[in-house]
């Protein structure tokens, strides 16, 4: 039974007429800690009662069970829960020590299948700071769904298909030097689409010649494929060395070429449902009654567009799957078009539409300006992290010029800065991204906690104490209740997270457990040879281990020295 269970069940004999989780849901956690654990609000009783909210809770905490409780007092028309927190502490000490690991895990998911489709690069050009989000969220979430006992598939639904492409074979057929793109193949790639983009408005030919190309790939053409193939394998490579950084790996890499050998199928549904109207020599469906544009299936030369694609890989990952939700990680600028995909698979009449799920985010600035592939100005993913290390390497060696693995180090914490910076967000906010205040090792950054951690590991180095199955927890003293209290706090955090697929609810959660550690290093002679020492090791032990799992929920190392 949690501490929030067992306010309810102390609540429950005063309150018969109520059941037990409709008392839980009202329960709260007061602000201020000198209100108490809990607080049991009464303004929702005066309606029924016909009495002021003060006397109904004065009334009812006569008939409150306190056992277990240090006390449980009146304030105004809240009842006020204090915990017993020699007891309550121990207890939260002993179920994260004895089992670490899982410590926070609880059962939502039931092992249900959830595929989560993220980062999904385009072939042919370099992974910039804008797939950061996708990638970084996607992981997060996969990672904090399987906290909760969902099995997560993970898919990077490839960007290679499409009128893009054929846009850069005509690029290619026209400047395209072989030798050139074998020494560089993604820089050089580029250069082609980006120069292809800025001339497209004063020779329209460009973007005719790109859609008879896209036209060619469609239908089999073998000079379209032997480009398509190599433009792939390519990128592929590149993108794994970015996914290797960053600790990130897939169940598929099945993109959107994969989808379109699988367009028959939904094509042939809509036309059975006589879904499919003709539009100006193309074939739309009509979502006037869903208050959202037509749907573009078939366009005007033949060609199928990105939906019909999408159509037919959920149709594809629902029968290989059989996922109970199937997340899609994209930019809040899609989410009509989301929209637009559930309706269209409701009214071809399946009912999981509405497993289809759009978990949005905002754009990824580079110091206050946006970032655009079509026009150049992409900055590389691969070259920001990089960057990272090398500024975490000097102010480690600044820090700690003797650390034996200051390399391996400086990945980890120039890698989970960036992370870190990104997911401390709330995802449907833009970021802004300036490398120097983010690899810092004070204020709300990755490193700081990292920090809180390594500091945690060095007191227990120190501590000599490692087994404290024999330990009076009880003994930690009152002056670390309030650091405790917020271990406790892990499970519903990551029930928050998991339920509003936020990753920023575990980060912030770190940075305030690790600033409550520091408060808490500061005012408290942790290594002091008396009888509560080894409780407060203990202690420490806990905060390190709820650390390292927090950092790892964000996909980001916690390294023992720093």
């Amino acid at each position: 039974m949690s501490d929030k269970q067992q306010v309810a069940a102390a609540l429950a004999q005063a309150l018969p007429e109520m059941d037990v989780k409709e008392i839980e849901a009202k329960i709260e956690r007061p602000k201020d800690s000198s209100n108490g654990d809990y607080a049991f609000p009464t303004f929702f009783l005066a309606k029924t009662l016909h009495k002021a909210p003060q006397m109904i809770a004065s009334e009812l905490v006569e008939k409150v069970d306190q056992d277990g409780f240090e006390k449980v007092v009146v304030a105004g028309p809240y009842i006020n829960f204090f915990l017993d927190k020699a007891q309550v502490g121990a207890k939260i000490l002993q179920t994260i020590l004895a089992d670490p690991e899982h410590y926070g895990e609880i059962d939502l998911g039931h092992e249900a299948n959830v595929t989560i489709d993220y980062s999904s690069p385009n072939i042919a050009k370099p992974m910039g700071m804008g797939h950061l989000r996708s990638t970084m969220i996607g992981e997060a979430v996969a990672r904090i769904l399987e906290k909760v006992n969902y099995n997560l598939i993970r898919i990077d639904y490839l960007g290679d298909w499409g009128t893009q492409f054929g846009k850069l074979m005509a690029a290619y057929e026209m400047w395209g030097d072989e030798a050139e793109v074998k020494k560089d193949p993604i820089n050089t790639l580029l250069k082609y689409y980006v120069r292809i983009n800025n001339e497209a408005d004063e020779h329209p030919e460009y973007t005719e010649a790109g859609r008879n190309w896209f036209a060619k790939l469609e239908h089999g053409d073998e000079e379209a494929w032997r480009l398509w193939h190599w433009f792939r394998e390519v990128s592929l490579e590149r993108f794994q060395r970015v996914y290797k950084m960053l600790d990130v790996n897939f169940d598929s890499f099945n993109g959107e070429a994969f989808s379109a050998q699988k367009m028959e199928e939904p094509i042939q549904l809509l036309r059975d449902k006589d879904l499919l109207k003709p539009s100006r020599g193309a074939e739309i469906v009509d979502l006037d009654e869903y208050n959202l544009p037509p749907l573009l299936i078939i366009k005007s030369n033949g060609t199928t567009t990105y939906i019909t694609r999408d159509l037919a890989t959920a149709l594809f990952r629902k029968r290989m799957y059989g996922h109970a939700k199937s997340l899609y990680v994209v930019g809040a600028e899609q989410e009509t078009y989301f929209k637009q995909l559930r309706a269209a698979l409701k009214e071809m009449g399946f009912n999981w539409w509405d497993q289809i799920e759009h978990i949005s985010f905002g754009l990824m600035n580079l110091n206050g300006k946006k970032m655009s592939t079509r026009k150049g100005n992409v900055v590389s993913l691969e070259d920001v992290l990089n960057d990272s290390i090398d500024l975490a390497r000097k102010q480690i060696a600044e820090k700690n010029p003797d650390l034996e693995n200051a390399d391996e180090v400086a990945k980890e914490v120039g890698v989970g800065a960036v992370i870190f910076h990104d997911l401390k967000n709330y995802r449907r906010n833009a970021v802004n991204f300036k490398l120097e205040d983010v690899v810092k090792f004070e204020g709300e950054t990755g490193p700081y906690v990292q920090y809180a951690r390594a500091r945690a590991e060095s007191i227990l180095r120190k501590g000599g104490i490692r087994d404290f199955s024999d330990v009076d927890l009880t003994k930690a003293g009152a002056e670390a209740w309030e650091l405790i209290s917020f271990l406790g706090q892990y499970s519903e955090a990551i029930k928050r997270a998991a339920l509003n697929y936020d990753p920023s609810v575990i980060a912030k959660y770190a940075l305030e457990l690790a600033k409550k550690f520091n408060q808490y290093y500061a005012h408290t002679r942790i290594l002091d040879k008396d009888e509560a020492q080894p409780a407060r090791l203990a202690l420490t032990q806990a905060v390190s281990d709820v650390l390292k799992s927090a950092l790892d929920l964000l996909d980001i190392k916690a390294p023992d020295e720093m």
